[in-house]
């Protein structure tokens, strides 16, 4: 009986410290990709700062130094940069 204790308050620690907030990190990263608009300036995983020039369903033209436009997957944004 008190191995299956132990084995259950094991499982509760791993949810508590490593699944629980894996999945309130992932839900934050899927909503700010919905909520995505055009002049957010925004940091890829790359690390390339820019605004967004235009968007699409999956991709995203950023404006990079004010004439340099680069194609990004809508997945690239790493955060938004709020100023």
């Amino acid at each position: 009986m008190s191995t299956i204790i132990v084995l259950v308050l094991m499982f509760l620690i791993f949810y508590f410290l490593l699944i629980r907030p894996q999945q309130k990190q992932q839900k934050r990263i899927k909503e700010m990709h919905a909520n995505l608009q055009k002049g957010d300036r925004i940091v890829t995983i790359g690390g390339i700062h820019g605004t967004i020039d235009a968007i699409d369903e999956n991709k995203l033209i950023v404006d990079v130094d004010g004439n340099i436009k680069l194609t990004f997957d809508r997945n690239a944004v790493r955060e938004t940069v709020n100023e």
